[in-house]
């Protein structure tokens, strides 16, 4: 391989993804994490429809950051499998096939955050049905969208054990990172199997916070070592 046609192109790849990681991890962090908490009032129809209401901007705003972040997981599948391919042709197709099923159900998931808006917000054909119906409905809706990111989880853990072997055996980067990010998977898998399959249990969700811990220190170290540090060029050399 000559520098001038592999390297260069394959160090931009991946400060382009620790990039695009840290987009993700803004915008999802907007929408996923902050937006819902001011909006949501669990079990309580009416004040999340107030909040909803009052907080309209908010709320489109966490729908933009959720389109925002399945865009942008769509060019970051393409290029970690363009990264990983040479290290495992069968588990970069498994990385890139789970992360596309996870967006694939981000978007379809919108339709959750969608819905709501509008029943709220006084369509003409709604006229049948009094006030705290739509506000119950619309609760519906919200919390199915919660259910839907744990569905996009189980994706998402696939995803990352795929991703953490590979970054383990590449040798582009520090093996510690695919190790984080390999144990850390089975955390988004538990936490989704746990609330879809309704398991109520203490050690169990101390168990799935631990490996959401190690599985969020292994992405945020795999990111900022890909914008700081790119890859180990001699090592992508030899592949």
């Amino acid at each position: 391989m000559t520098a001038t046609t592999n390297q260069i192109p394959a160090m931009n790849y991946a400060k382009f993804a620790g990039l695009l990681y840290l987009l993700i991890a803004i915008s999802g962090g907007f929408s996923i994490g902050y937006m819902p908490s001011v909006i949501i009032a669990p079990g309580d129809a009416a004040t999340t429809a107030q909040n909803l209401l009052n907080n309209q901007g908010l709320f489109r705003l966490g729908i933009l950051g959720d389109i925002v972040v399945l865009l942008l997981e769509i060019v970051l599948t393409a290029i970690l499998y363009r990264l990983f391919k040479p290290v495992n042709q069968t588990i970069a197709m498994i990385a890139a096939f789970s992360r596309l099923a996870m967006s694939i159900v981000m978007g379809i998931n919108l339709l959750n955050y969608l819905i709501p808006f509008q029943l709220l917000n006084g369509a003409d054909n709604l006229g049948a049905f009094e006030i705290d119906q739509l506000q119950s409905l619309a609760l519906v809706f919200l919390d199915a969208h919660q259910y839907g990111v744990y569905i996009w989880g189980l994706f998402f853990g696939l995803h990352l054990i795929a991703l953490g072997y590979l970054v383990f055996k590449s040798g582009y980067f520090p093996k510690v990172l695919g190790l984080l990010m390999g144990i850390g998977s089975f955390g988004y898998s538990l936490e989704s199997i746990g609330e879809i399959t309704l398991i109520n249990n203490e050690i169990f969700s101390i168990l799935v916070i631990a490996l959401l811990v190690i599985a969020t220190v292994g992405e945020l170290s795999f990111t900022f070592w890909l914008l700081i540090k790119g890859l180990n060029i001699e090592a992508w050399d030899k592949e």
